[in-house]
């Protein structure tokens, strides 16, 4: 398997320029990684970077659109400061995104940005929430008929400790492997979920269909630990961006981490047709959504 990742030489955050041969690469789902490019903690946020920052309820410190800070315990001077780290973090990603991006720029929609102050190694989860297992990112209760989730990442770590992920296989190649072995959709499941208010809208077999993509490589063992992929270290002080629906991924240690993710109609991308969307539905033989 060639590498899924990308590597850049930018060092500025404001300085990036689109280039497209590597915005074909991003689209294909590969991995952006930027080594120079660190987000740059002032001296009063050190004291930031400590798991008693975050609530014992959640996994992680988030800031949403509207700039409420949830996830965190500690005063109010304490949460002033974890906002405005967050926001500043925020900001810059927008920038490079915008930079690296342009042609999105209009269609993008902002999610809420992420504080992680837990070490990956310790934490205790179930098979299918469980992200040190290869996997595409789908959610079980949000329907995004085909929305891209873009997300930029930057590790924060003060004791030189790399974010490790394993990258797995391109998204076509896990789509012919997994679709043969999915449940069929039913549109009548789909109804009743939303009725039951499991999902908060109507799933459509685009989302069902990565679910069971989701689903499928989390629970088979012999995939996890036999198919294509790769180890990267993203040491402190770097960037690195990606397709989450798209980049096969498996985050295997680390800890302090900071992650924006921002949303993409599949139709505003450079080439609409390297969309996970447009690969099953060509597989499939159905309009999907």
């Amino acid at each position: 398997m060639e590498t899924q990742l990308v590597e850049l030489d930018l060092a500025d955050w404001n300085a990036a320029t689109p280039n497209e041969a590597w915005i074909a690469e991003l689209e294909a789902g590969k991995v952006l990684y930027f080594p120079r490019l660190g987000f740059e903690l002032l001296p009063e946020e050190r004291s930031l970077l400590t798991p008693s920052l975050l609530s014992p309820d959640v996994r992680n410190i988030s800031l949403d659109a509207h700039g409420k800070l949830k996830g965190a315990v500690g005063d109010e001077a304490v949460q002033r400061a974890a906002a405005a780290m967050v926001k500043r973090f925020r900001t810059q990603a927008q920038q490079l995104i915008h930079g690296l991006l342009p042609h999105y720029t209009p269609a993008l929609r902002l999610a809420p940005t992420s504080y992680r102050p837990a070490q990956v190694e310790t934490r205790v989860q179930s098979w299918r929430a469980d992200d040190r297992r290869l996997h595409v990112d789908a959610f079980p209760s949000r329907p995004n008929y085909g929305e891209r989730i873009l997300r930029v990442f930057t590790n924060v770590n003060p004791d030189g400790a790399p974010r490790v992920w394993r990258v797995g296989e391109p998204f076509e190649d896990i789509a012919k492997r997994f679709l043969p072995r999915a449940k069929p959709y039913a549109r009548w499941q789909a109804k009743l979920l939303q009725a039951l208010h499991v999902t908060k809208s109507f799933r459509s077999e685009y989302d069902h269909l990565m679910l069971q993509l989701h689903d499928g490589m989390k629970s088979d063992m012999a995939y996890q630990e036999n198919s294509p992929q790769e180890t990267a270290k993203f040491p402190p002080g770097s960037v690195w961006v990606c397709f989450s629906d798209q980049t096969s991924h498996a985050v295997m240690a680390g800890q302090y981490m900071l992650e924006q993710t921002l949303h993409l109609a599949a139709s505003k991308q450079y080439n609409p047709e390297s969309s996970p969307l447009a690969i099953l539905s060509r597989l499939t033989g159905r309009t999907l959504v």
